[in-house]
């Protein structure tokens, strides 16, 4: 799966958001402003589907786009990345970074040992 750049994901996650959407509507579900020009996120969205992770439905020269690959796969294959690349495939390596760079909370730390505990039975 290629990684996409910020702009790419910026739109995937408006359409992984609306479920379809046409390219007004992207533009309109963006929280920026100005808005970009229709342009842009209809170029944008025109190489999403060639690397694919939209698919689309033609209405004569108008389309409206669908995710072709689920905001899960694409957080999991991310993360993956992310794991390895960074912390070693090592739980206790992130962890680690998870408690030294953010100010965790009782009920963080008590959600995350809930967490672990659930899941190591």
């Amino acid at each position: 799966m290629e990684e996409l750049t910020k702009a790419e994901e910026r739109v995937m996650q408006v359409i992984w958001k609306l479920e379809k959407a046409f390219v007004k509507d992207v533009i309109a579900d963006m929280e920026e402003e100005p808005k970009p020009p229709y342009n842009t996120i209809s170029s944008i969205v025109r190489l999403l589907e060639k690397k694919g992770y939209l698919g689309y439905k033609a209405y004569g020269k108008t389309y409206e786009y669908f995710p072709a690959i689920s905001k899960e796969v694409y957080t999991r294959t991310t993360f993956d990345k992310l794991f390895s690349g960074y912390f070693d495939n090592s739980p206790a390596s992130l962890l680690s970074f998870m408690v030294k760079e953010k100010s965790l909370s009782d009920a963080d730390v008590a959600e995350l040992k809930a967490l672990i505990e659930k899941n190591s039975k």
